[in-house]
Parts: structure tokens; C-alpha cells; sequence
């Protein structure tokens, strides 16, 4: 039993470490906007994988725009069309970032956000930042301005 002991202090100490220092989350006003998308990939206008639950990120065009969801948190919705065709819905929460006010059919949006698959494509969230800063940030860019 006297040998166990070092080792459970060094893997209580070890723990609780991490669950101080956790990862390097910053709040809003201290982010900084990821760059800007620089090589897409040509296929789908993404330069992440969409992989179900995992974070997208890319631009399309805006097909579509949507009346808001306002069932709980509100959120602005619009489609936008990938490079390769696909679509997929954005779902960006405006009772924690700014609207994105004046966005029109045929507009460029890119995003960052969490990617959840559907049969209509796809929806695009977590398009802001986390108030319990237990989630990344993700972030909307029209004509140049960051909405997060």
C-alpha cells in the first residue's frame, strides 16, 4: 500500500491539472477571427471535411433565406450552396451574435461551425461564441465583417 500511494498522488495531481488548466478557451472579445479560407478545397468550397458532429469550415453562395427559427434561442437561417452542389442550412444563433443584416440571394458567406448531417444536405451551427465556454467559437464572415 506504501508504494501505491506516490503513484495515486502523482495521477490525482496529474488530473487535477488538467481539469485547471483545461484547453486554451478565450472569451469573445479576446478571439481572434480564424483566417480567412485560403485554399478550398475545389469539389465543395470547404477546407474541412463535413464529417457528422465535427467542425466545417469553407464559404458558399446564399439560394436561400429563411423567416428566423424563434422556437427558443432565436436564429437567423439561410441555405448556402457549396462549390460541388450540396447545400446546407446555416442556423446562426442571434440572441448570443449580432444578425447578419443585409445579406441577399447570391452573396458569398464563410463560415465556421459544427456540422450536423441531414438528407437535405446538412445544417451549419455553433456559428458563435460559447457563453459557458465549454465549446469553441465558431463565426460567420459577409462582405468582410466577422459575426460571432
Amino acid at each position: 500500500m506504501k508504494r501505491l500511494l506516490p503513484v495515486l498522488i502523482i495521477f490525482a495531481a496529474a488530473f487535477l491539472y488538467q481539469e485547471l488548466t483545461g484547453p486554451d478557451v478565450r472569451l469573445p472579445s479576446q478571439q481572434e477571427p480564424a483566417a480567412t479560407v485560403s485554399a478550398p478545397d475545389r469539389a465543395t468550397g470547404t477546407t474541412t471535411p463535413l464529417v457528422d458532429g465535427g467542425w466545417a469550415q469553407g464559404s458558399g453562395t446564399v439560394v436561400r433565406i429563411l423567416p428566423d427559427d424563434n422556437d427558443g434561442s432565436r436564429h437567423q437561417r439561410f441555405v448556402l450552396r457549396l462549390a460541388n452542389g450540396r447545400t446546407l442550412l446555416i442556423a446562426h444563433n442571434i440572441d448570443l451574435a449580432p444578425r447578419i443584416d443585409g445579406i441577399r440571394e447570391g452573396d458569398t458567406v464563410e463560415f465556421h461551425g459544427e456540422f450536423r448531417s441531414n438528407d437535405r444536405g446538412g445544417v451549419i451551427h455553433w456559428t458563435h461564441h460559447d457563453p459557458q465556454r465549454r465549446h469553441p467559437g465558431g463565426w460567420l464572415r459577409h462582405r468582410g465583417k466577422t459575426y460571432q
